[in-house]
């Protein structure tokens, strides 16, 4: 004979739960993003374009997205190499240099510009040696490369480890011992399975790359036109009581950035499909 249970759950039901969910989120997210929206739409149309299209601004956007971009893509190569080395090897002082990767979480921003700085300036330890050759990196746009790249490597390497540490060992020696190269074996057996989690973390630097200010604000220099991120320029504009203007080229950087995040989660949830769902 069945006997019907009833499932309790730890938390509260679902409509409990779901209310809370939808406060949290618009008290935290969606009423600030709201004011920000309110706040750009006092400006008419004509004075919100000229704001936008200044060409400082232009200049900012060029800076912080392409800036934030380039980190972003270096992380992900880079970073990948961090997670498989510790992930799949065991070395001295392994877990030292684990810990180092979240060095980046733990230092405030303008302490990791201020230390970029010195080491990258004409006169720093490693800037010494690059100016000669002509590889300028502080006070350049290089130097917001370098900061936005520094920020931006725990997110990778973090999302990476655990798929790392799923990932079946089986498949690689099956594909190995079935004559693959070393090659085909990284790209039709492990990046299939690594790609979501890789574009999750490439994701994630590139969003906190985008609106990083503390870190490289030294570092970069702040000349207009040159190594003025949009960051920067919001809080000039805020310092001028340009509030209007301010949240304008916010405004941009947020719908920007929302387009650019969600294109990435598409490709995501798509190669998830294809290679799990649509196979299947």
């Amino acid at each position: 004979m069945n006997i019907l249970r009833k499932e309790y759950s730890v938390l509260p039901g679902f409509g409990l739960t779901m209310g809370f969910t939808v406060a949290y989120l618009g008290l935290i997210v969606l009423i600030p993003l709201a004011s920000l929206f309110l706040r750009t739409a006092q400006l008419s149309l004509p004075a919100f374009w000229a704001v936008i299209t200044d060409p400082r601004a232009m200049a900012s956007y060029k800076l912080s997205f392409g800036a934030s971009l380039m980190g972003a893509t270096i992380n992900a190569f880079f970073g990948f190499i961090v997670a498989w080395v510790l992930v799949r090897y065991q070395f001295p002082l392994q877990r030292l240099v684990d810990a180092l990767i979240d060095l980046p979480f733990a230092l405030p921003t303008a302490v990791s510009g201020i230390a970029l700085t010195t080491i990258y300036a004409r006169n720093g330890w490693v800037g010494q040696y690059l100016e000669p050759s002509g590889i300028k990196v502080a006070f350049a746009p290089l130097g917001v490369i370098v900061a936005l790249t520094f920020i931006g490597l725990p997110f990778v390497v973090r999302t990476l480890q655990p798929a790392l540490a799923e990932l079946e060992l089986e498949y690689e020696e099956a594909a190995t011992s079935l004559g693959a190269s070393r090659w085909k074996v990284f790209a039709r057996v492990i990046l299939p399975q690594l790609y979501p989690a890789l574009a999750t973390g490439f994701a994630m630097a590139f969003a906190r790359a985008l609106g990083e200010y503390g870190s490289v604000v030294f570092i970069s220099g702040n000349m207009p036109m040159k190594t003025e991120i949009s960051p920067l320029l919001i809080i000039t504009k805020l310092e001028q009581y340009d509030y209007s203007g301010a949240t304008a080229i916010a405004v941009v950087m947020l719908v920007a950035s929302f387009g650019i995040l969600l294109f990435i989660n598409v490709l995501q949830w798509w190669s998830t499909f294809r290679y799990h769902g649509g196979g299947a």
